[in-house]
């Protein structure tokens, strides 16, 4: 299985909603263990960064990580 790069600030939409029925999460801290928090309702949580990538729809990467390493 291939890591999936994840970085602050990133927003990801999950296969499953969350209760509120919001499914798109801004990640707030990266590690072993990923800090998420839910766009609709505001809730933040910690997921296991296994489970986390098992769940991930699409990445929507954040603009500072796009132009990492490009200069300008």
């Amino acid at each position: 299985m291939q890591i999936i790069p994840l970085h602050v600030n990133d927003r990801v939409q999950m296969k499953k909603k969350h209760p509120c029925g919001g499914n798109v999460f801004l990640i707030l801290r990266v590690g072993s263990e990923v800090r998420v928090k839910c766009e609709t309702c505001a809730r933040d949580m910690t997921v296991d960064r296994v489970k986390l990538e098992k769940s991930i729809r699409s990445h929507l990467p954040s603009p500072e990580s796009q132009n990492i390493g490009k200069e300008s």
